[in-house]
């Protein structure tokens, strides 16, 4: 999905395992939490969406190589907003999981290094919003400034990732680090649509005032 097969070889690829896992921790973490919030069957229909909508950012929407790895409209900060961290997590991890095991068998090797780069910045997001948005704040009530704030803390954690692993495959080369910051560059442009997508979509569901559906995640309507 976003590391080049070939880019990292067998020899290294171990490494991989390791920050998959780790990341797997956390995101157990984040879904036991929600289930004790919001009940199991909450969840599994948030992860259902989140996992439907990830799969239609990886598949339908644009998406294009550029540099070292390729250039999607991943939502992240969007579904953070909307399902949650835990829910979020399990859309990343089974939609690309369903890409690779349908559409693009060769991403397979790279799923641990795509699920790193993918879920890492998530939880990043996590900790930035309980630092960028206020106590008493629903997330429907988020200005441009915080959701851009939180859209570039995704986005650019994917890039940094990305970064890591071509560097971590393919070594410090002039050729290499041009493609990282072709990539680099191209990637951010993202963070000129996905704050719009965030108000858009928040703006949708404060006009539905759905504080009672358990399709959202309760901070959603609810001020922490």
């Amino acid at each position: 999905m976003h590391i080049e097969p070939g880019l990292v070889d067998a020899a290294k690829i171990g490494l991989s395992y390791a920050t998959a896992a780790g990341a797997g921790g956390v995101a157990l973490y984040h879904i036991a939490t929600a289930t004790r919030t919001s009940g199991v069957l909450s969840v599994a229909a948030r992860a259902l969406i989140a996992t439907v909508g990830v799969f239609i950012f990886f598949e339908v929407l644009p998406h294009f190589p550029v540099g070292v790895s390729e250039v999607h409209f991943i939502l992240g900060s969007t579904l953070f907003l909307i399902l949650g961290a835990g829910p979020a997590a399990i859309g990343l991890a089974v939609a690309l999981l369903i890409q690779g095991l349908f559409f693009a068998p060769f991403d397979l090797p790279q799923y641990g290094m795509n699920l790193t780069t993918l879920l890492v910045p998530l939880f990043a997001l996590h900790e930035v919003a309980k630092r960028v948005i206020a106590p008493g704040t629903a997330y429907v009530d988020l200005s441009y400034k915080q959701v851009l704030a939180l859209s570039f803390v995704y986005q650019a954690g994917v890039v940094a990732w990305v970064a890591f692993w071509a560097i971590y495959g393919a070594g410090f080369g002039a050729a290499n680090l041009a493609a990282i910051g072709t990539f680099g560059v191209a990637y951010m442009a993202v963070i000129l649509i996905e704050p719009l997508a965030d108000l858009a979509v928040l703006g949708l569901a404060k006009s539905v005032k759905g504080t009672r559906s358990t399709l959202v995640s309760p901070r959603l309507y609810a001020a922490a």
